[in-house]
């Protein structure tokens, strides 16, 4: 399953990805930079920045900052990780930014109800500009 990640939202996509490879399912999520979060500019960069703070170099949590890796971050709170079950379920997901050129000539899905157009609120943050505000180093 390929999904498409571009001007969804971020939980959706993740719920629909964690449900999806406990079923057995190998899980291809494209553009995942551009995903977004809802929610206050403000709000949701002094929330992942204090996640990203707690702690020490030698202790957790590590959250990246690379927006393939945050979402993955993002879907593994949704599995049972530290079980066999769930690892193996981790293991099948994989993020991609952009789109490879392995899975360009594969059919891809996007979500139902997870697209920007179903949003009450003009309020949201894509990945990418929050993984800049956290000070991902561009390539």
């Amino acid at each position: 399953m390929i999904i498409d990640a571009e001007n969804t939202v971020m939980g959706r996509v993740a719920a629909t990805a964690a449900k999806k490879a406990l079923e057995g399912e190998t899980v291809d999520i494209i553009n995942s930079e551009k995903a977004i979060i809802t929610g206050k500019r403000s709000e949701v960069v002094e929330r992942f920045r204090h996640q990203r703070n707690r702690g020490g170099p030698l202790h957790g949590p590590y959250i990246p900052r690379t927006p393939h890796m945050l979402l993955k971050r993002v879907i593994r709170g949704m599995l049972p990780y530290k079980k066999a079950r769930g690892m193996e379920a981790w293991k099948r997901i994989k993020c991609h930014i952009g789109v490879p050129e392995n899975l360009k000539t594969g059919k891809t899905e996007t979500l139902k109800n997870a697209g920007i157009e179903k949003l009450q609120t003009a309020k949201y943050i894509t990945l990418n500009q929050l993984t800049k505000e956290l000070g991902v180093k561009q390539r």
